[in-house]
């Protein structure tokens, strides 16, 4: 599990703005409708590319991330919460939240318990004010974290001393996926109307109802390494032993195969 890292609700958060970094993981026109005080973009929409080798949704370098997120006033030691809409942001928070830890953030790291659908479930106020997280320019201290990510090689040479877990919906999930991974969709990953992440006893449960081997490292895997990031979040914020989020994806998967 990332270091300092847990969820917060929101009481706590409006309590504390001024002590965190807060990070809206949604589409930016979202955002731009309304956010939290303080809040500012960082959608995995804006910070993915095609690669060299023609995959799409690839994420970007670590030094790119690193030096956007100093424009933003954020190093590797500042306290960031990160709030999405699960299904708005197609389980961007758990991109956010994976992509920091990629990159070695040392600081607290939050995720905020039922994102913005919790934070106006008590009323608290939002803006569409976009300068009002405006913070002094930092330097971000790269720590690269690369056992959070597995690459298309690795998994085709140990997949089956791996647990691959295909977090797409049912329909992509019949038109092909990583052979021998199980399937579980990601909205299963949270629950009730304000999509928190289900606990550790949950997680568990579903897991094993699954027959999901959680004994092996357990590989979480999409399209593109968003809605797995949605899940790897929710399995590292667990307890359980490290999972790892094939940020590739079948995108990766598939261009490597020719298929």
């Amino acid at each position: 599990m990332a270091g300092d890292s847990g969820l917060m609700e929101a009481p706590v958060l409006n309590g504390e703005l001024g002590k965190w970094a807060v990070l809206d993981a949604r589409p930016k026109p979202e955002w731009l409708s309304g956010h939290i005080p303080g809040a500012m973009s960082f959608s995995w929409e804006n910070f993915t590319r095609v690669d060299d080798k023609g995959v799409r949704y690839r994420i970007f370098t670590q030094r790119e991330l690193a030096l956007a997120l100093g424009e933003m006033g954020i190093d590797e030691k500042t306290p960031v919460v990160i709030y999405g809409d699960a299904d708005k942001s197609s389980g961007g928070e758990g991109w956010d939240f994976w992509a920091l830890s990629w990159i070695g953030h040392k600081g607290p790291l939050r995720v905020l318990a039922g994102g913005i659908q919790s934070w106006r479930g008590h009323k608290y106020p939002v803006t569409t004010d976009a300068q009002t997280g405006a913070r002094p320019k930092a330097a971000y201290k790269i720590a690269l974290n690369p056992q959070v990510d597995v690459s298309t090689e690795e998994i085709a040479q140990k997949k089956s001393s791996l647990s691959l877990v295909d977090t797409r919906s049912t329909l992509e999930w019949m038109r092909g996926s990583i052979p021998g991974a199980t399937h579980i969709e990601w909205t299963q990953f949270y629950k009730g109307d304000d999509r928190r992440p289900i606990d550790a006893a949950a997680l568990k449960k579903l897991l094993k109802d699954n027959g999901v081997d959680a004994n092996k490292p357990v590989v979480y895997y999409c399209k593109s390494g968003v809605r797995s990031g949605f899940a790897w979040m929710v399995h590292q914020l667990s307890g359980l032993p490290d999972a790892k989020n094939y940020e590739g994806g079948m995108e990766a998967w598939r261009k490597s195969s020719g298929k």
